[in-house]
């Protein structure tokens, strides 16, 4: 089981590589777009403590062209791609997206409210075996939540939401 678990989180790291590739469109970059800059990760998340993963290279360079900070954390559980964005972009688009485009079926996609009554984008990603819970939010420094990432985009451009935003996504295999 933990040799599959193991497998199930580097599937996800291969769908965030593909993404990156995928989302080279330009975007605006701000001066602390360098991965990691400004940004200050949290070391616990819903009560468990977490711990930096690296990013890969081509994570690296989608880092560098990103309006904000990216990082890649686990609680031992669940791998979590956190990024801090500073400017509305494109280059934040739905999770369930990039699964697909990295050929993972995705299937049952659907709002849920967690135990602290905040809402997700959740879907479940499957892939040669291998099978993940995700789950997605962006949160504006104004408190506003989104569950997609259109409707934070356009919020953002029309300044409905303020920033720096928070968006979270969590994969958990199943």
């Amino acid at each position: 089981m933990r040799v599959e678990r193991v497998s199930a989180l580097a599937g996800y790291g291969l769908a965030l590589l593909a993404c990156a590739v995928a989302a080279g469109l330009p975007a605006a970059t701000a001066p602390d777009a360098r991965p990691g800059a400004g940004a200050e990760w949290p070391i616990e998340w819903e009560g468990r403590p977490l711990r930096p993963l690296a990013l890969g290279a081509v994570e690296q360079r989608f880092a560098a062209r990103f309006p904000g900070s990216i990082a890649r954390l686990s609680d031992g559980e669940r791998q979590i791609v956190w990024r801090e964005v500073h400017a509305p972009t494109r280059m934040l688009h739905p999770a369930a997206d990039c699964y697909r485009g990295s050929g993972w079926k995705v299937a049952g996609e659907r709002i849920e409210v967690d135990a602290a009554d905040r809402g997700w984008r959740c879907f479940q990603a499957q892939q040669d075996g291998r099978r993940l819970r995700v789950c997605e939010r962006i949160t504006g420094a104004d408190g506003r939540a989104f569950t997609d990432p259109s409707s934070w985009f356009w919020a953002a451009l029309l300044g409905r939401s303020h920033g720096p935003w928070q968006a979270v996504t969590t994969a958990q295999p199943l």
